[in-house]
């Protein structure tokens, strides 16, 4: 079986939760219909990353011998273990110790070298989330960002 890897990034905070949604909810019904099966990757360090793993757990809901769900923590977090619950699998690529920030960045870099697809929500040029996405951009990787797909709510 052919395995296809997605991983998210965004910004912590997200403006247009309901068009945010409803994009990543036609992007992996999408995705769903050209691929075996998929890995989806995914933080847990925004509004974003919940927006995302929402999504997947409802194409779960109905295709769950198609996909699965990662978390990908940057360092270890309390309550781990009512989190996992959520999540087919926990994983920290981190095994060093260093600043959370840090830490967050090095997890980042591992989502892009590690997907052949990432879903982002970037509508800034700076951050974290930016950072990530133009390095898997530098590295190959597919890329399509949620927020140049949504209609801004000024055009409305």
């Amino acid at each position: 079986m052919e395995i296809y890897r997605v991983s998210f990034i965004g910004h912590r905070v997200v403006d247009e939760h309901r068009q945010v949604a409803d994009e990543l909810d036609t992007v992996l019904s999408m995705l769903l219909e050209k691929h075996e099966y998929i890995e989806f990757y995914v933080g847990k360090n925004g509004e974003f990353d919940e927006l995302a793993a929402s999504a997947v757990r409802r194409l779960k809901s109905e295709w769950s011998a198609f996909c699965s769900l990662t978390l990908v923590l940057p360092y270890e977090i309390a309550n781990l273990d009512l989190i996992e619950k959520s999540y087919d699998e926990v994983i920290m690529p981190n095994d060093y110790k260093c600043h959370y920030k840090a830490a967050i960045e090095k997890r980042n870099r591992w989502l892009a070298e590690n997907c052949d697809l990432m879903i982002g929500y970037i509508k800034r040029e700076s951050g974290g989330a930016y950072k990530c996405f133009s390095y898997a951009r530098e590295r190959g990787v597919l890329l399509i960002n949620i927020a140049e797909q949504i209609e801004p709510r000024d055009r409305l």
